[in-house]
C-alpha cells in the first residue's frame, strides 16, 4: 500500500493506491478506482516478492462492507482460498488467503463496515514439514 499526497489544479489531495491479486486500488478525494494491473506486453502481473506477498494478514483494499464470511476462527485455509467478500461501490471483490494457516482471529462479522487497511483476518501460518 502506498501514500501520497498529490497537488492537482493547485489542490492537495490524499491518495492510497494498493495491489491486491491483479488488480490495482486507488482511493482519492472519496472516490475509488480499480485498474486491471498489466504490464505493457498484455501479461498479468506476477505476486510482489515483498512482504505482502506472502502476507498472514488480510487487510481490507477500500472501504466497504463485509457481506460473506466463508471461514471462521479455527478453520485451515490454503493459498488462493476465498475468505470473505466485501462490497464498495455496488461491487464485490473476493480476497482470499496468501498463505496456508489456521485463522486466528476474525475482526469483523457479516454486514459490518470497514475503512480502507482494515485488519480483518488474521492467518497463523502452517508450519514448514
Amino acid at each position: 500500500m502506498q501514500k501520497m499526497d498529490k497537488k492537482i489544479g493547485g489542490e492537495m489531495y490524499k491518495v492510497v493506491a494498493q495491489c491486491v491479486d491483479d488488480k490495482i486500488w486507488i482511493h482519492m478525494n472519496g472516490e475509488t478506482i480499480v485498474l486491471d494491473a498489466e504490464v505493457s506486453t498484455g501479461r498479468r502481473r506476477g505476486k510482489s516478492s515483498g512482504k505482502d506477498a506472502k502476507s498472514n494478514v488480510i487487510l481490507a483494499p477500500m472501504p466497504g462492507k463485509i457481506t460473506k464470511l466463508f471461514k471462521k476462527q479455527g478453520e485451515l485455509v490454503v493459498i488462493g482460498e476465498s475468505v470473505l467478500v466485501m462490497e464498495a461501490m455496488k461491487m464485490e471483490y473476493t480476497l482470499k488467503a496468501n498463505i496456508n494457516g489456521t485463522i486466528k482471529k476474525v475482526a469483523f462479522k457479516e454486514g459490518d463496515q470497514v475503512v480502507l487497511g482494515a485488519q480483518i483476518v488474521d492467518i497463523e501460518p502452517a508450519k514448514e514439514v
